[in-house]
Formats: C-alpha cells, structure tokens, sequence
C-alpha cells in the first residue's frame, strides 16, 4: 500500500502546482489611445501646457467575459518624490471599449464609474506635468480588468484602490507615453 501511496503523490503534487498556477494566471488587456502611439510623446492638448487639458482617448479589448469592472490608474514614476498619480477610474462597466477623451472631473461619471483623488487630492485626469527641462517623464496607463465591484466611495487613493482591488485582478494591460517640458 505504500508503494501505491507514493507512487500517486508525486503526480498529484504535479496537479496541485499546475492548478495553482493557472488559478494565478492573468490575461493580458490591449489598451490604445488615437492620440498617441506606445512609448510616444503625449500630445500637448492633454498636458499640463494645454489651458483647456483633458483627458486623451482610450480603447481596450480582451477583456475577460467574466469580469465586472474595470479600474484604470495613471502613474508616473519618475517624478522628483516619488510616483505620482494623475488619474483613478474604477469600477468601470467592464463591458466598456474605451473611454473618449475629456472625461468630465466629476466623482461619479455617467456609465456608473467613479474617480479616485490624484496626488493633488483632486478628482479627475491631470495632465503630465514634469519639471521644466527635465528628461521625458514615463506616463503609465495602467488598466485592470476586476471579478468585482469595489466598494469605495468617489475620491479614494490610488493606495486604496489598489488594495480593494487586490486579488480580484483577472487581466492586466498597460500604455505608456513620454512628456518632457
């Protein structure tokens, strides 16, 4: 009976590990803008040199059928202290392509979605915005496809965001532009 025993286990630890790791995967979502091409300069119409900044156009596919919402969070990392944040979206309608640009700087937008703080507190997009004379900055738009809504109210942090989100990710997608001024 040992032998037996023994001779089962290790292909059943086998199953377990391939399990887990498929049970950990995550899909990856496409997401583009019309505005600007991957690793290209954002425009200027959705900086901060712009008087009338907006938010840029945004499509997505490859959303998984069982997701239920999406969150989008836009960081720069090289920013002088640290990331920066300049835009929460979340609990998007996950059967949305995309977003058009000049999303309204309301907390509840009218597809149901919500918007978190940037680092300046605010609601809604901020444009980039380096330092003057700086090297280009690397703006991530980084989009998340969610097994669930989150419950947060209108103007929750990135940190908050994220940590709701934890654990319900199904897919990942990601869309960086440059900006120098």
């Amino acid at each position: 009976m040992k032998a037996y025993v023994k001779a089962i286990s290790v292909p059943m630890a086998m199953v377990l590990l391939t399990l887990s790791r498929s049970a950990g995967a995550q899909n990856t979502l496409a997401i583009t803008s019309t505005a600007f091409a991957a690793g290209a300069s954002i425009p200027v119409a959705y900086s901060c040199k712009s008087p009338k900044v907006q938010s840029p156009p945004l499509a997505w596919k490859d959303v998984p059928a069982d997701a239920k919402t999406l969150v989008l969070i836009v960081k720069d990392p090289d920013a002088p202290r640290g990331t920066f944040i300049h835009w929460i979206v979340y609990n998007l309608p996950a059967g949305l392509s995309g977003l058009d640009a000049g999303v309204p700087l309301a907390g509840t937008l009218a597809n149901g979605a919500l918007q978190g703080a940037n680092s300046l507190g605010r609601l809604g997009y901020m444009g980039p915005c380096p330092p003057p004379g700086s090297a280009p900055h690397h703006y991530h738009f980084e989009l998340n496809a969610l097994d669930t809504a989150l419950d947060l109210k209108p103007g929750a942090t990135a940190n908050e965001v994220e940590s709701a989100a934890k654990g319900h990710i199904k897919a990942t997608g990601e869309l960086v532009g440059t900006f120098a001024r």
